[in-house]
């Protein structure tokens, strides 16, 4: 069993997949030490599907067979259950040690977040987080709670203060005012942030807040790359009545979109990110984002500007996250 948040007396070194430098290229994580594999797993896709141990755990075995060496989760993927920790937790057992493990608290609060941290310590079969982040800010009220007495922050304070957590972060994909604020309000060590060859057409986090993490030496993670899909050529939009019933207030898309997954991984790459974060649904998925990260160049300003450009009339729909109703 896990140790019980607040029994660390320090921290273990950090972690450390033998495979990654020969893998892909690494950059550093900001100011963490850390140096991170330019493609990074994500929680959801096969992750947060329910009872999927069969296809999720050899998904996460493989990436850290191919170098992977950071993953992230949060304590709602896949709702109550959470199964993406459970997944996670499943092959950390036995290989905490390779892997930069990262996971969220929803919660604004910081009795709910500290009773978020202990249930994630336990699915996750570990005593440390090594990113813990404040998950899916998108609005003013989200940051006036986090950080009022008794607001989520002081969890986030309180776990590195003891050690259950080694560094603390910020997530959003919704609007960049908010995730500015809290970066002046604290020193966060990292940003999970949506970019996309969409980015620049709707509330653009490219404009002032990727500028700024990059000044505050944040750790700069990538997310939303393809959008869900809805950026490639590759992709079939659902049925209209389908969409409808995915997420309330889903922008609807009626068209595949320009990219290839390349050009959509290569345009977040080309940004000033550390890594970026995917979920995959298959192995073969997998190893073809690895693939793509060992294969990657820089894309010129121009090649950037021209996938921004012919991404623009399927930019809803490929920002669908920043167009909820959060009122």
């Amino acid at each position: 069993m896990p140790a019980h948040a607040g029994t660390n007396t320090s921290l273990p070194a950090l972690p450390s997949n033998p495979r990654t430098q020969a893998a892909m290229p690494t950059r550093n994580l900001g100011k963490t030490g850390y140096k991170v594999g330019i493609f990074s797993l994500g929680g959801q896709a096969a992750l947060e599907k329910g009872d999927n141990f069969d296809v999720a755990v050899p998904i996460i075995e493989r990436a850290l067979d191919l170098g992977v060496n950071y993953i992230d989760t949060s304590s709602i993927y896949g709702g109550p259950p959470r199964w993406s920790e459970q997944y996670v937790g499943q092959v950390m057992k036995h290989r905490r040690n390779e892997a930069f493990l990262a996971t969220k608290t929803k919660e604004r609060t910081r009795d709910a977040s500290m009773q978020m941290i202990e249930k994630s310590l336990q699915l996750l079969n570990t005593d440390h987080i090594d990113l813990w982040q404040l998950h899916d800010i998108g609005t003013q009220t989200d940051v006036d709670q986090i950080f009022a007495k008794g607001g989520a922050m002081e969890a986030l304070l309180e776990m590195k203060e003891q050690k259950v957590v080694r560094n603390l972060g910020i997530t959003g994909h919704y609007r960049p005012d908010s995730l500015i604020d809290c970066i002046h309000r604290y020193p966060f060590d990292c940003i999970l942030m949506a970019l996309n060859a969409a980015d620049t057409h709707h509330y653009s986090f490219n404009d002032a807040l990727l500028p700024l993490a990059v000044e505050k030496e944040m750790g700069i993670i990538g997310m939303k790359v393809p959008a869900r899909g809805r950026l490639l050529a590759s992709w079939t939009p659902p049925p209209l009545e389908q969409q409808k019933h995915m997420w309330e207030g889903m922008v609807i898309a009626d068209r595949s979109g320009p990219l290839k997954m390349r050009e959509a991984m290569y345009y977040t790459l080309s940004r000033p990110v550390s890594t970026v974060i995917i979920g995959c649904d298959t192995i073969a998925q997998l190893e073809e984002n690895v693939q793509l990260a060992r294969d990657f160049t820089p894309l010129s300003d121009s090649q950037q500007t021209h996938l921004a450009t012919i991404s623009e009339p399927v930019s809803k729909p490929s920002l669908f996250f920043r167009f909820y109703d959060r009122a």
